[in-house]
């Protein structure tokens, strides 16, 4: 008999294999090397309970010869699949032939290794389905002394399959349903009778992984943040959930293959979690914990304030810089430095800003004209050709932009790529045309953040879906309070209650007035979601009128013309 086990109860039970959809599906191909290419057929059977729903099976095109051998082994020739669509055709069928259920195959890894690399070649998305692979579980249920081979044909005789594989799609796939039958029938002895217990039952899983499962048992079935604390209270990882039990379960199962968390659940004392009343809430909460605790396991977002700025630096002849504290008027945020350099010397040469990093000074300038003078580039103040007086447009230029009062950098910068257009250097036109880009966007997204961090308070509300109301009170670019409406309830005086028990915000120096950017870029995506609708706010809500936004037309066109250019080399 199978190892002691932790009883379940009824709602961790998770969904039941009588009534889980399986789609158990066969390829046949021209070779053993996954590639968008090479798939000749493809044979699947949808179950559910013990019954066959449907049948799905297509001869494919491989667009490629088909070896000898593989002639041989299936009978499957290129007269066969001359006429046969191409897998860029039979994708989209098959997919939403397999929606929703859960992917079964003999040496599975095989099967959806060709399956995602020919949706990665065609431009499908992968729907990252459960998968379970009859080998693995054959090899998990059975002994060299029930079977002395795992293969599909040894497995369909053990089982006394209905259906004889015989190296064709559709056949191969009836009969490794009849061997997942008959192995759900072993592991049922053994109280596997969910999907997640099944999935949880496959070799990965340690031991000391499934006596953890019982860390999620105090957790509610709620949306919130979870904390996986070790040895010393050290908080190892944070994450989101939209219900708690059931996502930190799954790091006590096989559907959890990550090596490093695999690592942290090891070293995981208990797991906290923190209600919130709905997903927005719990995002903000986790990137304020990030960013607190700092967890050795996490990869992202625990430096929110290590952004990158574009400023202006105080001098008599100012000149772009790339810092990490932004300060009033700063153009930002980046990602990283280069990015923010690169932003900065664009916008320098369309300014006709210095990019030397001397000082120089106001009364006795003392310096040598550098190669940019020579080309005209720069006014050479260094040397004495130009006063502050004369300068002082380039950096007024600047200052425009950034507050959204002008837009005569761009406009230089579009001259000159249609002079450069115009002598026919082409590749140069295309460089700087990507790097324009590069700027544009982070004008226009500059923008947008400081537009929302500038607002004292707004209130917004999200439908539920169930006829209800998910409110946030946003104050500086910061969430404040979030709560809910059910439906049913008056929300006029939930968003009150809101209002009254919401943080006090103090808006600090710089661009965002103290707020982090990925925050407020989070409250601004939630924002701008379909459905969303303000309920009030101190002040308009509204992006600079002299902005960047009609620049939207060009950017699309730049898009469309660097993914063409990418597409023919």
């Amino acid at each position: 008999m199978h190892g002691a086990r932790d009883q379940l109860t009824f709602d961790e039970l998770g969904t039941p294999l009588r009534d889980t959809t399986f789609v158990v599906f066969d390829l046949e191909t021209t070779g053993t090397k996954p590639g968008p290419d090479g798939i000749t057929e493809i044979g699947a059977v949808k179950v559910r309970g013990g019954e066959v729903l449907s049948e799905f099976a297509t001869l494919v095109n491989p667009g490629m010869p088909i070896p000898p051998q593989i002639v041989a082994l299936t009978g499957i020739t290129g007269a066969m699949v001359y006429d046969a669509p191409p897998i860029a055709r039979v994708l989209p069928a098959f997919l939403e032939f397999a929606a929703g259920a859960v992917l079964v195959a003999h040496n599975a890894p095989f099967d959806t290794g060709f399956m995602r690399a020919a949706c990665a070649g065609y431009g499908y998305a992968w729907p990252k389905p459960a998968v379970v692979c009859t080998v693995r579980l054959a090899r998990r249920v059975l002994t060299r002394q029930d079977t002395p081979s795992f293969r599909l044909s040894a497995l369909a005789a053990l089982f006394g399959s209905k259906t004889t594989p015989n190296h064709r799609a559709l056949d191969d796939a009836r009969a490794t349903v009849d061997v997942l039958h008959a192995l759900l029938e072993r592991v049922g002895t053994v109280g596997v009778h969910s999907l997640e217990e099944l999935i949880d039952y496959l070799p990965e899983v340690t031991p000391q992984q499934r006596r953890k499962r019982g860390m999620a048992a105090h957790l509610p079935e709620l949306p919130g943040v979870y904390l996986f604390r070790g040895p010393s209270d050290e908080v190892l990882y944070v994450g989101t959930a939209s219900n708690l039990r059931r996502r930190v379960r799954s790091y006590f199962t096989g559907s959890e293959s990550r090596g490093r968390i695999r690592e942290m659940v090891a070293l995981a004392q208990r797991v906290d979690g923190i209600e919130c009343s709905h997903a927005l809430e719990a995002q903000i909460r986790e990137l304020r914990l990030l960013a607190a605790h700092k967890p050795a396991y996490n990869r992202r977002s625990k430096n929110p304030r290590k952004s990158w700025w574009v400023v202006l630096t105080d001098e008599t002849f100012p000149r772009l810089s790339v810092v990490r504290v932004p300060k009033d008027g700063a153009l930002g945020p980046f990602t990283s430095q280069a990015m923010a350099k690169l932003a900065g010397d664009v916008l320098a040469g369309a300014s006709g800003l210095r990019t030397c990093t001397q000082r120089i000074s106001a009364v006795a300038p003392a310096g040598r004209p550098c190669a940019l003078a020579e080309l005209g580039r720069c006014g050479a103040p260094c040397a004495g050709r130009q006063s502050a007086e004369a300068y002082f447009p380039s950096v007024r230029a600047v200052t425009q932009l950034i507050g959204g009062q002008g837009t005569v950098p761009l406009e230089v910068a579009l001259r000159q790529l249609d002079e450069l257009a115009e002598a026919q250097h082409y590749e140069q036109a295309a460089r700087r045309r990507d790097e324009l880009a590069i700027l544009v966007r982070a004008v226009a997204k500059a923008h947008r953040l400081t537009a929302l961090a500038g607002i004292p308070e707004l209130v917004a509300a999200a439908p539920d879906g169930q006829g209800g109301w998910e409110f946030a009170v946003i104050r500086y670019g910061r969430l404040a309070s979030a709560g809910v409406a059910r439906r049913g309830v008056p929300p006029m005086p939930v968003v009150d209650a809101l209002v009254a028990s919401a943080e006090t915000v103090t808006p600090e120096p710089g661009p965002l007035f103290g707020a982090p950017a990925e925050e407020v870029g989070l409250l601004l995506r939630w924002l701008t979601r379909p459905g969303v609708r303000l309920v009030r706010t101190a002040i308009p809500w509204a992006e600079p009128a002299r902005g960047v936004g009609n620049w939207n037309n060009w950017l699309e066109r730049a898009a469309t013309a660097t993914a063409l250019e990418e597409a023919v080399g």
